[in-house]
C-alpha cells in the first residue's frame, strides 16, 4: 500500500497539472449509480462464474486482465514518456502478464493498474461521495467474506489464473512461479503456518488509492497522504485481527481500513 500510495500521488500530481493545463472539469458522479454498478458488476461476475464451467472463462478473464494490465501501464506511463513509448510499454506489460504470469509480475502490474485506477476514478469522485461508496462496499466485503461468498469468486478467479488479489509467497524463490499454482479455495482448508502464500484483496488497496487522490484534489497533497497512512493502519490492524482473533482464517480488511481511513478524512477536512 506504501508504494502504491507514493506512485499514485506522483501521477496524480501529473495529473493535475494536465488537468489544469486542459482546463477539464472534474465530473464529480453521483454515488448512487456507482453503487448501483458495482453491485450489478458482482452479480454479473458471479452468475457467469456459477453457471458457466470455469475451463469455458479462462481465456476471457486473462484477456480482460491483460487489457487491465496494458492500460495501467499505459496511464503511468503516458503523464511522462511520449505517447509511441508508453503504447509500446504498455503492450509489452500486458502480453507478458498474458504469456508469461509469473507472481512478482502479476504483484507489479497489479500494483500499477491499482495506481493507474486510483489517480483517474480519485479525480472524478468528490471525498465525501466516494467515502460513502467506501463504507458501503466496507459492509459488503464483512458480509461477503462472512458468509464464504468472496473466497468461493476468488478461488474461482484463481481456477482462470486471473486473480484481482496480491500473492505473497512464504518463501523467496516462489516469487518466481507461475500463477497456474495459486488456488484460494486451497488456503482455506490450511492451517495458517501451512500455507505457501497469502492473499491480499486488490480492492483493500485500490479503494483507499482513489479516496486518497479525491482528498488530494481537493485539499492538497498533505491531506492525501494523511487519509493513505489511516488506512494503511488499517490494513496492518486488520492483519492483527487475522494473526491474533481469527488465527489465520479469511478476514474482510476493508472495514478497519474504511474505519480507519474515515478518521483520517476526517482529521484532513477539519483541522
Amino acid at each position: 500500500m506504501a508504494l502504491a500510495l507514493t506512485l499514485t500521488l506522483y501521477v496524480a500530481s501529473r495529473q493535475q497539472a494536465f488537468v489544469e493545463e486542459q482546463n477539464i472539469p472534474s465530473p464529480d458522479v453521483a454515488l448512487t449509480p456507482v453503487v448501483l454498478y458495482f453491485f450489478g458488476v458482482v452479480a454479473v461476475v458471479a452468475i457467469v462464474l456459477f453457471f458457466i464451467p470455469v475451463r469455458w472463462l479462462k481465456w476471457v478473464f486473462r484477456g480482460l486482465f491483460t487489457l487491465m494490465y496494458a492500460w495501467g501501464v499505459f496511464i503511468i506511463t503516458a503523464l511522462t514518456l511520449p505517447v509511441a513509448a508508453a503504447y509500446a510499454l504498455a503492450a509489452v506489460g500486458g502480453l507478458a502478464w498474458l504469456f508469461w504470469a509469473r507472481v512478482w509480475l502479476h504483484d507489479l502490474l497489479l500494483l500499477v493498474a491499482l495506481a493507474a485506477a486510483g489517480s483517474v476514478f480519485g479525480y472524478i469522485f468528490s471525498p465525501w461521495t466516494f467515502m460513502i461508496f467506501m463504507l458501503v462496499i466496507a459492509v459488503y466485503d464483512l458480509l461477503a467474506v462472512r458468509f464464504g461468498f468472496m473466497v468461493w469468486m476468488a478461488d474461482k478467479l484463481s481456477e482462470t489464473v486471473a486473480l484481482p488479489a496480491f500473492i505473497f509467497p512464504r518463501r523467496w524463490r516462489d516469487w518466481l512461479m507461475g500463477l497456474g499454482v495459486v488456488r484460494v479455495g486451497e488456503l482455506k482448508e490450511q492451517a495458517a503456518e501451512e500455507r505457501e502464500y497469502s492473499v491480499l484483496g486488490g480492492g483493500d488497496i485500490g479503494f483507499p488509492l482513489m479516496l486518497s487522490v479525491s482528498v488530494f484534489f481537493v485539499g492538497g497533497l498533505g491531506d492525501g497522504i494523511v487519509v493513505g497512512v489511516f488506512a494503511l493502519a488499517g490494513l496492518m490492524g486488520a492483519f492483527l485481527i487475522q494473526a491474533l482473533w481469527l488465527k489465520g482464517k479469511p478476514v474482510p480488511a476493508l472495514p478497519p481500513i474504511a474505519g480507519l481511513a474515515l478518521v483520517g478524512f476526517l482529521i484532513a477536512t477539519y483541522t
